[in-house]
């Protein structure tokens, strides 16, 4: 067992249980597999495990089975084993943990240290050692939190409006720290809570403000509700966040039908509002309205697979499955009758609704691509919802290799654990290491 392995692994859900898989095993009552594993070098076993430790009291056991992963100086094992410690009230040694961590040069050590330190009533310690740090990112972030509770708001600003005045001159920055429009963005938050709201928004409406300024400002001017200037924002944002916002906070007030209203004028923002529309339309009941705003979305991006995925969901849960296939035929008719699986796909749980699941399998298995391995999920998807869970593994087995966490699932539901674990791949060799966020920084050059 190493950091790097163990990272790789965790990061990329590969070569491991998965924590889907442990709390299907845990919801069904099989909690001596996921000690078992957690003993094999199985991280979200032993995670999983350990939180169970603990809240039965066992907190020397559950830090005993973190104990090998702690080891390995693994960051995400000493995040955990610290998350733990706070949560039992053992903050000395949480506090602890994580500040060896950080002595030792972990690059995200500081902000968890920290903000653990704030969390816990040494609030000046912790914006002392995130001063120095302004001009980076994520420590900027901390350090802007910690001022609040610290009533250092003053401090902190004045650092991040120094950063506020250079301009990178080369695209898309000639910096590598914190950003001009991060600065500003940040400068703001702090505005904001002092009560000074106009500083606040006239700080994110200058020229040239990013998208994700824009992003801020809608969001700004919606929690204090100035309504009048988020519908300005809306009709000048080619970004859609300020439409959002203006929707959410107009059906917050009950002006359902405004909402619909400032989704119905964002034409320029194309699918992506219409998507929005059409969850506003479902949540009050209007889900045929739902269903035509999709259709012509469908109709002006022929063949976009989300759109169509979209539609036939609404024409399920309005019980009009006809409706989403008749759109599907139509499609496949300007086509020449060709669908590839991606496409007919969407087709399954329609024809399952309109016709029976035995014949949305049969014409499944009639497509070209209807024996292949990308094509078995959703027949055994058909089959499971059915209750017809045996059916599913068996149409799953032949694809184990690409299908092992489904057919997992499946043996699980189905009792057969010991089988589920012999078809998740498990951690036969060590990965090759690889650079991580989770290794310390290192000050020689990658060369």
């Amino acid at each position: 067992m190493d950091a790097s392995d163990l990272d790789h692994r965790a990061r990329t859900r590969s070569g491991c249980i998965p924590p889907e898989l442990i709390s299907r095993l845990l919801g069904r009552g099989h909690v001596d597999v996921v000690e078992l594993q957690a003993g094999r070098g199985e991280w979200f076993c032993a995670l999983a495990w350990a939180r169970l430790l603990g809240e039965q009291g066992r907190q020397a056991d559950a830090l005993e089975v973190l104990a090998p992963y702690l080891a390995t100086g693994w960051w995400t094992a000493v995040e955990a084993a610290a998350e733990l410690l706070e949560g039992w009230g053992r903050i000395d040694e949480a506090i602890e943990i994580t500040r060896v961590r950080m002595e030792a040069g972990h690059p995200r050590a500081l902000e968890s240290y920290t903000r653990l330190l704030a969390r816990n009533g040494r609030v000046e310690e912790a914006f002392i050692l995130l001063r120095p740090h302004i001009a980076d990112p994520s420590l900027a972030v901390a350090l802007v939190d910690v001022a609040a509770v610290a009533g250092r708001d003053e401090e902190a600003a004045a650092l991040l409006a120094v950063r506020t005045e250079h301009r990178c001159s080369d695209f898309p920055w000639c910096c590598r720290g914190l950003d001009r429009d991060t600065a500003i963005g940040l400068l703001a938050t702090i505005r904001e809570r002092q009560g000074r709201v106009d500083e606040a928004i006239a700080l994110l409406r200058p020229d040239g403000a990013t998208l994700l300024n824009h992003e801020r400002l809608a969001a700004l001017l919606a929690r204090h509700g100035r309504i009048d200037e988020l519908r300005a924002a809306a009709a000048a944002d080619d970004s859609g966040y300020a439409v959002r916002r203006l929707a959410m906070l107009l059906e917050e007030r009950g002006d359902v039908e405004g909402a619909v209203a400032a989704y119905r004028q964002a034409d320029r923002h194309g699918a992506h509002a219409a998507f929005e529309l059409v969850q506003l339309l479902a949540r009050h009941g209007r889900g045929s309205e739902a269903i035509e705003v999709m259709r012509l979305q469908a109709d002006a991006r022929n063949g976009d697979d989300w759109i169509l995925r979209t539609l036939a969901d609404l024409c399920l849960a309005q019980g009009r499955p006809e409706d989403g296939l008749a759109h599907l035929d139509t499609l496949a008719a300007a086509r020449g009758g060709e669908e590839d699986w991606d496409l007919y796909g969407i087709r399954l749980p329609l024809i399952a609704a309109r016709d029976g699941v035995d014949e949305a399998i049969a014409q499944a298995r009639s497509h070209p691509e209807g024996m292949t391995s990308y094509a078995a999920p959703h027949i055994a998807e058909l089959l499971a919802d059915a209750g017809r869970t045996e059916e599913a593994v068996a149409v799953l087995r032949p694809h184990a290799s690409v299908s092992s966490q489904d057919l997992a699932e499946y043996l699980i539901d189905l009792g057969r654990v010991e089988e589920a674990m012999a078809v998740v791949p498990h951690r036969d060799k060590p990965h090759p290491s690889q650079p991580s966020t989770n290794a310390a920084r290192s000050e020689e050059p990658p060369f």
